[in-house]
């Protein structure tokens, strides 16, 4: 499967972003998740949800400011960002795996990606 992530851009603090992950030549696998890497530092879960309907799990630290959300007419995941920080300023990608449950917060369980886009939140 080939995922497209868009969506990115330059936001000010307090604003909000939709990001977008659509997938090709095949369905996405069992969880879709969206990881963003900063400048520096190393990938980091954001959040992930299961392709045929479920619990969505986030992380913590943007726990309440970010919702994912499934659209299977359009085979697209998207990724509700909202009271954005510039700490949130990062590359964001999609990913999608047949992750088990224990496993759904570490890239290393999600076997397709795409190629990222960068969000910038200037204070």
């Amino acid at each position: 499967v080939q995922l497209q992530a868009s969506g990115g851009g330059l936001v000010q603090a307090g604003g909000s972003l939709s990001l977008s992950c659509a997938a090709s030549g095949r369905t996405f696998g069992r969880y879709v998740g969206w990881f963003r890497q900063a400048p520096g530092k190393e990938r980091e879960f954001v959040g992930t949800t299961p392709w045929s309907g479920g619990n969505t799990y986030y992380a913590d630290s943007v726990k309440g400011r970010v919702a994912i959300s499934r659209d299977r007419a359009k085979n697209t995941v998207n990724l509700q960002l909202s009271n954005l920080k510039p700490e949130d300023t990062a590359v964001y990608y999609c990913a999608t795996g047949n992750a088990i449950l224990s496993t759904i917060r570490e890239p290393r369980a999600y076997t397709s990606w795409g190629q990222g886009t960068l969000v910038t939140v200037s204070s």
